[in-house]
């Protein structure tokens, strides 16, 4: 006679089906179909910046990736002062840009109390979705102004390093403010990044640190930063692509030349998103609109790099690969 957990809980294990569902595979099509349409977009993309580039390669050859001047009607057209500029003002905004988002993520998610957390959190968002205009204009208008008198500072202070020596007094429109301008845009983008990974920080592993009588600071170095790896770096370079592209903010307070210069302090430099931005509706068809296409395929082959060399990193810097158990 068999007993009542017999007949409830038979001994056969039940079956598991092993094909997926309809909703399982509704998802993967999807999901396939829309990282596809991703790559082809992108090489859609290439593909028509290096068509309408071919005259100007054409015109100048390996020239216009070694050359500084820019006269494409007269057939000399060169990106490599544009590009040293680019990366130039990237570099400024990166190094004022990570430290600032990186305290102010860990001041989000560690010190500043739940009911403040909220609003702070809702005003960062909105700082990071402001037009690049808006900066700019505030950056031309307010920033510069109060930033000559750091410029002169900075060269009177530390003019033993030779990217604060000016040969003069014109600190305006210079790639240091230029720089300090994009840093500001930046800082919300990569805070954001990596306060959404801080606050994923295992509570255990927070809380055992806690206990053993380490402090708030030192719970963070132990925990939330190794956790947090992967974050800075991807929110790092995120800031750094925008940087490389950033055009409208940057063509309103720099001055625009083609020389290459070490000394970020003086007024005059140049961006390639500046450049088009600026050149874009004067240019001629049949040589200035090549060029600039020119500009923006090398523009978009450089941050295309970027972006993957930041997917290689994270990927060996992943978020918690520091405070498994």
């Amino acid at each position: 006679m068999s007993t009542a957990a017999e007949t409830v809980y038979p001994d056969t294990p039940r079956g598991v089906p092993a094909s997926r569902t309809r909703a399982d595979r509704t998802f993967r099509v999807v999901a396939t179909a829309a990282g596809l349409a991703t790559l082809v977009i992108l090489g859609l993309i290439g593909l028509f910046l290096l068509i309408r580039a071919v005259p100007t390669f054409h015109q100048n050859g390996w020239h216009f990736f070694t050359t500084t001047e820019w006269n494409p009607d007269g057939g000399h057209a060169g990106v490599l002062a544009l590009l040293v500029g680019t990366i130039e003002v990237a570099l400024i905004a990166l190094v004022l840009a990570v430290p600032v988002a990186v305290l102010t993520a860990l001041y989000l998610t560690e010190y500043v109390s739940p009911r403040l957390r909220r609003p702070l959190t809702t005003v960062l968002d909105l700082l990071a979705a402001l037009p690049s205009l808006i900066y700019g204009l505030w950056g031309f208008f307010f920033l510069q102004p109060h930033l000559l008198g750091v410029s002169a500072w900075l060269a009177s202070h530390l003019d033993f390093l030779p990217i604060f020596k000016t040969s003069g007094a014109f600190f305006a429109a210079s790639p240091f403010i230029a720089g300090v301008l994009v840093g500001l845009m930046l800082t919300p983008t990569a805070t954001s990044v990596m306060r959404e990974v801080f606050a994923q920080a295992p509570p255990g592993e927070k809380e055992a640190a806690m206990a053993l009588g380490g402090s708030r600071w030192r719970m963070i170095r132990a925990v939330v930063l190794p956790f947090g790896r992967g974050g800075i770096v991807g929110g790092s370079m995120l800031a750094l692509g925008r940087a490389m592209g950033e055009s409208v903010s940057i063509a309103l307070v720099i001055s625009s030349n083609f020389f290459i210069s070490a000394h970020i302090l003086q007024t005059g430099g140049n961006t390639i998103g500046a450049h088009i931005a600026n050149r874009f509706g004067d240019a001629s068809a049949a040589y200035g609109l090549p060029a600039l296409m020119g500009a923006a395929l090398v523009l978009f082959v450089v941050t295309l790099l970027v972006n993957t060399g930041a997917s290689l990193i994270v990927r060996r810097s992943r978020s918690g690969a520091g405070v498994e158990i």
